[in-house]
């Protein structure tokens, strides 16, 4: 067929969707406008004797309640008036304002009862927008009642805010009127968190006494069951024998009885409460043998701990778990094969062992014993244990499962990674191992490893620290200095630290987040009168200006290892640590 006689091209014309936006918006509003003018209305709705004429289609498009009760076989669906019940009258208005409108109008005074109507007839953009509105609204004269409502309807965003500021400000809010109308559970969960920030346990046996009084005769019989949830192993035995001549415990034997039994028998799973203690860094002295722990923070000082041999074996790694357990690897004495666990006992100042089954430090490949550098770390409560062996080449990963008291092997398939000038750590819900050239997360939902982004070459990492949802690492001689995004997975560099006396740095520095601020520990050789003279420095990275600040502290002349990529911080009960 020539070129003049063939058909001409058409190109396909695919179909299109047209959303008219103004019209959405102007159908809503025609809708109101309707209401308003009382048009076309074929239901009357009758809440605590008030009429309410509206339309059954509106309704039932803006309500899973009324498209039920209108197009179901219920009585109401046939009938011109419905009454409603359950419901307050001027509530039911702004639902009607809401439903014809989209605009929602919402106040303290009225939230509560507004998202009980919004519960009711299950509109959730109402219920949710009230419970946000009431967790932003949570103050000391708000947060009792607020915990109470969101008790009773199960809104764990405002319960949860409610604790939290019950927690942080229980001094104050204990002190208040509203406090005494707690109930029983209320109570006795509120004074059960670890998180009460009170300096002195007295503080709550004090807010229980108000409590009690407030409707004594109602309330003494319930003081058996509170008395356990205060914490006796923190009070001193002057403090103890006045709660025992109480009135409130001298008339009821049942509450003496049940003291003296907690004072005698004690609870090691009770905890320090968050107000009693002080978060600080663990030092472990290098010196083989030593088996001394320094406790230090800048702002607080610091004090010196040491163990007898039996109490703390040789240490081969150390972590802090989210619920401040402290939890050390350690050879077992009769077999150096096998790591043990050891677990810090905050209210003796021991360490215990832990009850854990071990788990070998070897590995035998290609028929040759071959020794593991080892890591311990907690991701979401649960432990794992990480190791690569002396090739800097192959690593071995098991966690902990507390259900059967055994380690199963995770995995280990790491794409063509090699451990040279390596870190390895937990950031959020993930594993992270850092090398000279590459990123590898782990998932423990899913038991895998995948790559991530690197910011190119590492000249010998040798220390890294997550806070929040980064990763902050740095170099041998302290040169370069990165932070990571875990969830963007992007690098920045930082200011390096900057030596200001051109000191020679002469061990490994180490970094570690206090206080929610990242500190770096270096330590230098200066030369007096031809003596080597070793300090330890501290350092604070201010983030908003990208510097390093020095922090003017005073710690021993003594070399410090951290047994991972970082000192361990955890918080600890100070009056413990003192008597020991």
């Amino acid at each position: 067929m020539a070129a003049s006689d063939q058909e001409p091209h058409v190109s396909a014309v695919r179909p299109r969707s047209y959303q008219d936006e103004s019209y959405l918006h102007g159908f809503l509003g025609t809708v109101g406008d309707l209401q308003n003018d009382g048009a076309f209305q074929d239901v009357v709705l009758e809440v605590e004797g008030r009429r309410f004429p509206c339309h059954r289609l509106v309704l039932s498009a803006a309500s899973p309640y009324f498209r039920a009760m209108f197009t179901s076989d219920m009585a109401e669906s046939r009938q011109k008036t419905v009454v409603l019940q359950g419901l307050d009258a001027d509530m039911f208005v702004e639902i009607l304002s809401y439903i014809y409108s989209g605009t929602l109008h919402v106040s303290l005074d009225k939230v509560q009862p507004l998202y009980q109507a919004a519960d009711l007839l299950q509109l959730d953009y109402v219920r949710d927008t009230c419970s946000s509105y009431m967790a932003m609204n949570v103050e000391c004269s708000t947060c009792v009642d607020l915990y109470k409502f969101a008790e009773v309807f199960s809104v764990d965003i405002v319960r949860n805010r409610c604790l939290q500021l019950i927690n942080r400000h229980f001094v104050e809010v204990s002190s208040r009127e509203e406090f005494c109308s707690l109930n029983v559970n209320q109570l006795t969960e509120i004074i059960s968190h670890d998180e009460l920030e009170v300096k002195e346990e007295t503080t709550v046996w004090e807010a229980v006494v108000r409590w009690v009084q407030h409707s004594r005769e109602d309330r003494i019989h319930h003081l058996p069951s509170i008395l356990p949830h205060i914490r006796f192993n923190l009070l001193t035995p002057d403090d103890t024998a006045a709660i025992l001549e109480h009135p409130l415990v001298r008339e009821d034997p049942g509450s003496s009885e049940v003291i003296r039994d907690a004072v005698q028998k004690g609870d090691p799973n009770l905890k320090p409460r968050l107000g009693h203690t002080m978060e600080m860094a663990l030092l472990f002295n290098v010196e083989r043998g030593s088996n001394e722990i320094l406790f230090m923070n800048p702002l607080g000082g610091y004090i010196s701990c040491r163990y007898k041999p039996e109490d703390l074996p040789l240490v081969q790694n150390v972590t802090v778990t989210s619920d401040n357990d402290i939890y050390i690897l350690t050879n077992k004495r009769e077999n150096e094969d096998q790591l043990s666990m050891f677990k810090y006992n905050h209210a003796k100042n021991v360490w215990e062992d832990a009850g854990m089954s071990s788990v070998s430090k070897w590995l035998r490949l290609e028929k040759d014993l071959k020794y593991y550098n080892n890591h311990l770390l907690e991701v979401d409560g649960i432990l794992y244990f990480l190791a690569v062996d002396e090739n800097a080449s192959v690593l071995w990963m098991r966690k902990y499962n507390q259900h059967t008291d055994q380690w199963q092997e995770c995995s280990r398939e790491l794409d063509s990674a090699t451990f040279y000038c390596y870190v390895a750590l937990s950031c959020g819900s993930y594993l992270y191992i850092l090398t000279s050239k590459e990123v590898h997360r782990y998932d423990p939902s899913q038991d895998r490893w995948g790559k991530r982004t690197s910011p190119g070459d590492f000249p010998e990492l040798c220390t890294a620290v997550a806070m929040g949802t980064e990763i902050f690492c740095t170099d041998m001689d302290l040169t370069q200095s990165w932070v990571y995004d875990t969830e963007s997975d992007q690098w920045q560099t930082l200011q390096s630290w900057p030596n200001p006396g051109n000191f020679d740095i002469d061990d490994i520095p180490q970094l570690y987040v206090l206080e929610n601020q990242l500190h770096l520990l270096v330590s230098i050789c200066l030369y007096s009168d031809s003596q080597e003279v070793y300090r330890n420095l501290i350092f604070v990275y201010d983030r908003s200006a990208d510097v390093w600040m020095s922090l003017r502290t005073t710690l021993p002349d003594t070399e410090y290892f951290a047994h991972g990529p970082y000192f361990p911080v955890a918080r600890i009960y100070l009056p413990h640590l003192k008597e020991a």
